[in-house]
């Protein structure tokens, strides 16, 4: 008889909850083990079957740790702010909280058919009023050190839509609703002082188990880069004339090769330095950039836009005026918002000024070129290697740089700092890449920023008194935008007029809300301590949990390797210096599963393949469609894609078993794989092979105890190490080789039962099932994980290789029970070794133990 799941599965399930089988242990001897999922955004679609990837493996690393003896933390909660359940409640007049309520109960009815061991007595909601009270909290002890403050910043909005909008929801410059183009407005906003932090950031990255990829984007992100301030004076109009412009860069050894200068359009000494004539030209520029979003003006690939103000400013090391340009490619967010532009050897520079005829000057020569490029050698020297098309940004020999010439770049750096300071000019400098965080949000579904705006004595924010949280969102029938770019929450008087906890006078409460980072900052700090109300957490739970090393082991997308990582890390850090948390860092040990894409775009990636493999050769392509096209294909399973399968269908027809099985055996866990229907039917049919061997045991039947223990050893290493299809395939193994055991003569009931224990973090319900029926009582959870017993590891034979006169000649395998007379004789059976000897006297027979044989011969 085969696997009954729709019978065996929720029966488990059912008894695991009643039992509450998974639930940590506050405090205890055994080892801890904390291991996390990045929680889910709870959306109406339910989940797809690429969700449960990174929960089964969790899943089963945390079953197994268990049994291992481990005290085991491994929870579960939702990430429910954001904007899907706003924009459907201005759509059709529901709550958003009733919807987000639906649309929990609808996930967590689906994370639980699939059997995952969480603790749900931990189960946390960001939406939560005694969730959200202590992000509150954690705002106000941010705003209290000083890494709070207000600021003016240009937001996207859509004057269609009246209301302001997330860069994830321009798309192409447009609205994603409507489609209208976007405008940028500028808008009152809180921030958090991420950059005081920048340092640490990037140094305690030392130390981590993350992918090396995702902590080369977190330092890329931070992008801290030495350089040097460097200030030039305005010349021209005579309005602007001797103001300074200061500028950073990271090679002041190309300052000779600046022939423009850059400023963002947005930057305050633009109408300063922009002529009568020049005025309608960079007026209608700053119109047109207000409509783009930061991604789409700094894109490498676009063309380079940019108007000259007719201004110019004085280049500090050769006295030489330059033009001073506006372009979209500058942000007023990164550096000063003004460049210097030195197109030899800038590649984006030297693409505006080929555009724009303006003077290409190399200043650094590659190593090797010997005297080209020398200053005086006219044209050539002016363009060097810009010739070639591009610009040389290595470095080099410095030329046309008056005194410096013939420097290398590493001491011209120095050396032209250290003359700018001297002269008041510049100075050694570091800039970072990473911004202050925008943290505030023009919405109504967000954690209300505890802050209230006195208009008495106080005059201007005051944080909400602790004993006052949460502020609680109004309770309103109408989420419309208000149409200033304001949240909505700014026209519900009753609620936005208050009195200023401090002094009593009227106040206004913040308007903004938060963004949906805030809740999942901190998540996994109250998934320790959930319950409590006077805090967000027991310190003496935290340092149980957490001390020194933090979250054990975390699993999530790879999508979430920058912001949601730099954010957390950001909120630890500050809470670590106020002594609240006692490791350094929140997640020691990171792992990202690769996409499951649907199985209707396997032949478009194939085909994908294939048309790069044609490309990279030089040959035609033969496809229809063009590379672009199939890339924007080969796409993840995703909800607006229309291409998800739900795991709903998948357990009705094979079960959570066979799900869980084929997530982890479709392949490599963190490379891109497809889902394809025809494999888990195979899975399904190996479980039912698993199941029917409890029917073949037989009293007296052999152990197979050489495999078993070799089984044991492969599926414990291979789990550990995120291996878990190999894992799966020495499970086929062992099944394989005691069903044909089976069928002849019967097996040994400790085999079945060693088979139930390797199986059951991936098949658990299957695995309680043959657990009982073998005549246990126990659930086999409760069961201690089995060990390889190394006696049983050692290989039966070794291999030799075989040397003729130092030469290796051939590889021979011999019983490790031979001696060194047997191993010599088993070489000379070799027909290559016998071919070697014919003719030859052998002077000197060697043979080291374990690891060589060697024949000294010379002619008879």
């Amino acid at each position: 008889m085969d696997y009954d799941h729709k019978k065996i599965e929720p029966k488990w399930q059912k008894k695991w909850e009643e039992e509450r089988s998974f639930k940590a242990e506050e405090s205890s001897s055994k080892p801890k083990m904390y291991i996390l999922d990045m929680f889910p955004y709870p959306s109406a679609a339910g989940l797809h079957v690429g969700h449960p990837e990174g929960y089964t493996a969790t899943d089963i690393i945390a079953r197994m740790k268990r049994m291992q003896g481990f005290n085991v933390l491994h929870p579960m909660g939702w990430d429910a702010f954001g904007l899907p359940a706003e924009n459907y409640a201005i759509q059709t007049g529901v709550h958003p909280r009733e919807i987000t309520r639906k649309n929990i109960d609808n996930f967590r009815r689906q994370i639980k058919s699939i059997g995952f061991s969480y603790d749900w007595s931990r189960e946390v909601d960001t939406t939560d009023p005694h969730y959200y009270k202590w992000t509150q909290w954690i705002f106000v002890q941010l705003f209290k050190k000083g890494l709070a403050y207000e600021g003016t910043i240009p937001i996207n909005f859509c004057p269609k839509c009246k209301t302001g909008l997330a860069n994830e929801e321009v798309h192409q410059g447009g609205c994603e609703r409507c489609g209208s183009a976007v405008e940028r407005r500028d808008m009152r906003q809180w921030i958090l002082k991420i950059t005081e932090y920048a340092d640490r950031l990037l140094e305690d990255l030392a130390g981590l188990d993350w992918p090396e990829s995702t902590l080369a984007m977190q330092r890329n992100w931070i992008g801290r880069s030495e350089g040097a301030e460097v200030v030039f004076e305005a010349d021209s109009p005579e309005n602007v004339k001797g103001e300074k412009l200061t500028v950073f860069t990271t090679r002041p050894d190309t300052l000779f090769g600046a022939t423009y200068m850059v400023l963002a359009p947005e930057h305050p000494l633009v109408d300063r330095f922009t002529s009568e004539a020049q005025k309608q030209s960079v007026q209608d520029y700053r119109n047109k950039a207000k409509s783009k979003s930061d991604l789409e003006r700094t894109d490498l690939a676009k063309d380079k836009t940019g108007v000259f103000t007719g201004g110019y400013a004085v280049n500090p090391v050769n006295g030489e005026k330059i033009p001073v340009w506006i372009a979209d490619y500058v942000l007023i967010s990164y550096g000063t918002g003004a460049i210097m532009a030195v197109p030899a050897h800038d590649q984006r520079d030297f693409e505006f000024a080929s555009k724009f005829n303006i003077e290409i000057r190399e200043v650094v020569q590659r190593a090797g070129e010997g005297e080209r490029g020398r200053e005086g050698d006219g044209e050539l020297g002016r363009r060097g290697d810009t010739e070639r098309g591009d610009a040389f940004v290595g470095d080099g020999t410095a030329v046309n740089s008056g005194a410096y010439n013939g420097l290398p770049t590493a001491e011209f750096k120095k050396r032209v700092t250290a003359d700018l300071e001297k002269q008041g000019k510049g100075k050694k400098a570091v800039n970072y890449r990473l911004r202050d965080w925008v943290f505030s949000r023009q919405r109504y579904w967000g954690e209300p920023i505890p802050i209230v705006h006195c208009q008495g004595q106080c005059k201007g924010p005051v944080p909400v008194p602790e004993d006052q949280l949460p502020v609680l969102l109004p309770d309103v029938k109408k989420f419309e935008p208000t149409g200033t770019g304001d949240s909505p929450l700014a026209v519900i008087e009753d609620w936005v007029k208050t009195k200023c906890p401090v002094c009593g006078a009227e106040a206004c409460r913040e308007t903004n809300t938060m963004p949906q980072w805030a809740g999942s900052c901190w998540y996994y700090l109250r998934f320790l301590d959930p319950q409590n109300s006077q805090a967000g957490w027991d310190k003496t739970i935290e340092n149980y949990w957490m001390k020194d090393k933090g979250v054990d082991l975390y699993v999530g997308g790879a999508e979430h390797a920058v912001l949601h990582l730099l954010y957390s890390r950001f909120w630890h850090k500050v809470l670590f210096d106020l002594g609240f948390v006692s490791s350094k860092e929140p997640f020691q040990k990171l792992r990202h599963q690769g996409m499951v894409l649907s199985y209707s775009y396997q032949d478009k990636l194939g085909a994908y393949h294939a048309y790069e493999e044609v490309n990279m050769s030089g040959k035609k392509p033969t496809l229809k469609a063009t590379g672009e096209q199939l890339r924007e294909q080969v796409e993840k399973m995703s909800k607006s894609k229309k291409n998800v399968v739900s795991p709903d269908e998948i357990i009705e027809r094979f079960g959570a078993d066979a799900m869980r099985l084929y997530e982890m055996f479709m392949g490599d866990f963190e490379m891109p794989k497809p889902w394809d229907m025809r494999s888990i039917e195979g899975i399904s049919r190996f479980l039912n092979r698993v199941w029917r061997v409890q029917g073949y045991v037989k009293n007296g039947a052999a152990s197979q105890e050489k495999l078993k223990h070799k089984i044991i050893q492969a599926v414990t290493e291979r789990i550990d190490s995120f291996k878990f299809n190999t894992g799966i395939a020495a499970l086929m193994e062992f099944t394989n080789a005691l069903t044909s055991q089976g069928a002849k003569e019967g097996v040994n009931a400790s085999d079945v039962e060693t088979l139930a224990l390797l199986i059951s973090p991936f098949a658990p319900h299957m695995a309680e099932e043959m657990w009982g029926k073998m005549g246990h009582s126990s659930s086999v959870f409760q069961e201690a994980w089995p060990k390889a017993d190394p006696d049983f590891l050692k290989e039966d034979v070794v291999e030799y290789p075989v040397q003729v006169n130092g030469k290796l000649r051939d590889k021979i395998q011999v019983s490790v029970r031979f001696g060194k007379d047997e191993v010599v004789s088993a070489a000379k059976m070799s027909v290559k070794i016998q071919d070697c000897l014919k003719g030859q006297k052998i002077m000197k027979e060697i043979v080291v133990p374990g690891r060589m044989v060697s024949f000294v011969v010379k002619p008879q």
